[in-house]
């Protein structure tokens, strides 16, 4: 046999590191006490940086006998490992925080193993992906994560909530329930209805038929995204999902288009086409805030808050600091007020440059009494970068143009 010499290319599975925190995300799901893989019993909360890593740390498909031969695992734990397997399927070089807790008995849903994620991960997480595919969508559930992102908000720990509840019936959703403030949660109902995803559903043990929800799509789309970015950006954001599909595994292809329109009215998540483009997107990137908020929208969200960090981690360390006044007529003086107006702006400036604003100015009076208060208010307004939703086109003939 002559001489020869074979090279195989292997992935060494080398994540390329993200400029920035945007892509810092968590996920999270409840399981039996039985089903929770080892390692998480005595550590909830892990960080993960690939779908190996996940696999190593006891989040599996399946398990292999010494035959051989495959059993899968718990459909839970299968559930996770296929929505972390399209986080990473999106967004290869996501910062990956993963919590998996013990389910709670009863009714009552406190969620507050959000806040155990984000303080394990240093308040550094931007969104945050909730599965909870046997629990059906409640008001009440979306009132109490609102709370949970509120409260983390006021501790320097802002995020988005993306919640996967369970579809009983896509046809029943309730349509109403958006509004009063919901901005901090989204709330997806689309599935897979072809591979994977459709394989689980068929999979699920209960008579009800538990959601595997695409949650894992939609985080992998908004933690690849820059926070102005829309995920529902046909050209830049294709799900990678062949046949898209709601909680219940009714297929998209098979709904009316009016209840389709009324369920992106009622401002839920989901997968869809569009005539002529080939794939499927995301029908847009909704809260569960009014449509007239100005923070409807995940992008607005994640763009105010990455100004908010902004800020802060330029303000705080003047805190405690002096200010001067004019000693003729009492207010600010001009210096100390182009000062502080400097340093308000430094965040601003920095996302300006990266395109994720369009202007930006802060303002402080300088008639404002700081030695009666030991107060100084500094006002900022942000131009956004708008998103081209719908655009009309008249087209008609003409004798010349």
């Amino acid at each position: 046999m002559s001489t020869s010499l074979k090279i195989e290319r292997q992935n060494g599975n080398v994540v390329k590191a993200l400029p920035g925190e945007d892509h810092i995300t968590g996920f999270m799901a409840y399981l039996a006490t039985g089903d929770i893989p080892a390692g998480f019993k005595s550590e909830h909360v892990q960080a993960m940086s690939s779908i190996e890593a996940a696999e190593a740390a006891g989040i599996i498909d399946h398990t292999t006998g010494a035959d051989g031969e495959e059993t899968p695992a718990a459909w839970g734990l299968r559930v996770i490992h296929y929505h972390l397997s399209e986080i990473y399927r999106l967004n290869p070089g996501v910062s990956l925080y993963v919590g998996i807790f013990e389910k709670p008995t009863g009714s009552n849903m406190t969620f507050a193993e959000i806040k155990t994620v984000q303080n394990y991960a240093g308040s550094r997480i931007r969104q945050m992906g909730v599965w909870c595919g046997d629990r059906a969508l409640s008001e009440d559930d979306l009132v109490t994560l609102q709370g949970i992102g509120d409260n983390l908000a006021e501790s320097a720990g802002e995020l988005s909530i993306i919640y996967a509840p369970k579809v009983d019936s896509v046809q029943t959703l309730p349509t109403d329930i958006a509004g009063g403030g919901k901005n901090r949660v989204s709330v997806v109902i689309g599935q897979a209805g072809s591979g994977m995803g459709a394989e689980l559903y068929k999979d699920a043990k209960n008579s009800a038929k538990a959601s595997v929800s695409g949650l894992g799509v939609v985080l992998g789309l908004v933690s690849s995204a820059k926070v102005h970015q829309c995920i529902a950006w046909v050209k830049e954001f294709p799900t990678g999902v062949s046949v898209p599909a709601f909680g219940d595994d009714t297929l998209l292809r098979d709904m009316d288009r009016a209840m389709v329109e009324q369920l992106d009215t009622a401002r839920y998540l989901f997968f869809d086409t569009k005539t002529g483009q080939a794939g499927s997107y995301m029908n847009d990137s909704h809260t569960m805030d009014s449509a007239q908020s100005d923070y409807a929208s995940i992008e607005s969200v994640r763009t105010m808050d990455k100004a908010v960090r902004g800020v802060r981690a330029y303000i705080i360390p003047e805190l405690g600091g002096n200010v001067y006044v004019d000693a003729d007529s009492g207010q600010l003086a001009s210096y100390t007020v182009a000062y502080l107006e400097t340093v308000a702006n430094h965040a601003l400036e920095d996302m300006e440059r990266a395109g994720e604003l369009s202007g930006y100015k802060a303002e402080i009076d300088p008639a404002q009494d700081v030695a009666a208060t030991s107060t100084v208010d500094i006002v900022i307004k942000q131009v956004a970068v708008p998103v081209m939703r719908h655009v009309r086109i008249k087209i008609g003939f003409a004798k010349s143009v």
